[in-house]
C-alpha cells in the first residue's frame, strides 16, 4: 500500500491562549477527495491555515514525505500543494488576467502557464469572458471561480479549498462543485475541502473527519457518515 500524498499527525494551533487545534490527526491519500466538517470555531479554517504555512503549528504535517510545518508558504505552493481561502481574497482592484498571472507567479514555464490558463478558461468559461474586468466587480460566485482558477494556475497537485459556496447564488454552487470533481477526476489532483454544507460536501468526497473545538471526533467513509444519525442530527438537518 502506497504512502498518503498528505499524513496529519497531533496539528495543534494556538491563538495566544486560545487553543485552535487540540492534536488533530488525519491522512489523505493520492486521487481523494477528503472533507473536514464541523461547526463554527470547529478549527477547519486553521487546519488549512497551518498546512499552507499561514499559521504556527506544531506536530507533523508530511505532503509527499517532505515536512509542510516551518516552511514558508511561498515553499509550500511550489512544492504543488494550493490553497483556495475562505472569503476567495482575490486581488479586487487587478483584472482577471492580473489575478490569474499571480497565480503563475513561481511558474518560469511560458508554455506551461499557457496550457494551465486554457484548462482554467475550459473549466469556467465565464473568466475568459470577463478577462479585462477587475476582479472587485465580479458577483460572489464568479470571484470564486477567479480564486479556483488562480490556485490552478500554480500547478498543484493537492487543493484545498475552504467554503466555496460560501456567499455564493444557489445556480452557481452547482456549478462550482461539477467543476471541484472534475478538477479531481479529469486533472487528478488530489482535494481537501472545507464546506459549511456538509450534505453537499459528503455528496461529492469518498471520506470525511468530523472536527469539534479543534479535535476530530469522528472519521470514515462519506456515505456512511451521511447515514450516521449523530451526524444528521447536528449537521444535516436530520
Amino acid at each position: 500500500m502506497s504512502p498518503p500524498l498528505l499524513h496529519v499527525s497531533d496539528l495543534q494551533v494556538s491563538y495566544g491562549a486560545i487553543r485552535a487545534l487540540s492534536g488533530v490527526s488525519f491522512s489523505i491519500a493520492a486521487g481523494e477527495i477528503v472533507t473536514l466538517i464541523g461547526g463554527n470555531g470547529a478549527g477547519k479554517t486553521t487546519t488549512l491555515r497551518a498546512l499552507s504555512g499561514l499559521v504556527r503549528a506544531s506536530g507533523t504535517a508530511e505532503f509527499d514525505g517532505q515536512t509542510l510545518l516551518g516552511q514558508p508558504a511561498h515553499r509550500i505552493v511550489a512544492r504543488g500543494l494550493g490553497h483556495v481561502p475562505e472569503g476567495r481574497m482575490v486581488f479586487a482592484n487587478l483584472t482577471v488576467a492580473e489575478n490569474l498571472a499571480m497565480g503563475a507567479y513561481l511558474d518560469r514555464d511560458r508554455d506551461r502557464v499557457t496550457r494551465n490558463r486554457e484548462e482554467v478558461f475550459a473549466l469556467f468559461p465565464r473568466l475568459r469572458e470577463r478577462l479585462r474586468q477587475t476582479a472587485g466587480t465580479l458577483s460572489g460566485g464568479e470571484q470564486q471561480m477567479l480564486a479556483i482558477g488562480r490556485a490552478l494556475m500554480g500547478n498543484p497537485r493537492f487543493l484545498m479549498l475552504d467554503e466555496p459556496s460560501l456567499g455564493i447564488a444557489p445556480r452557481l454552487i452547482t456549478t462550482i462543485f461539477e467543476q471541484i470533481v472534475a478538477i479531481n477526476r479529469q486533472r487528478g489532483i488530489t482535494i481537501l475541502l472545507v464546506e459549511q454544507n456538509a450534505n453537499l460536501a459528503l455528496e461529492v468526497s469518498s471520506r470525511a473527519y468530523v472536527l469539534e473545538t479543534g479535535r476530530v471526533v469522528m472519521s470514515g467513509p462519506s456515505p456512511e457518515l451521511r447515514a450516521d444519525p449523530r451526524l444528521k442530527a447536528t449537521y444535516l438537518g436530520g
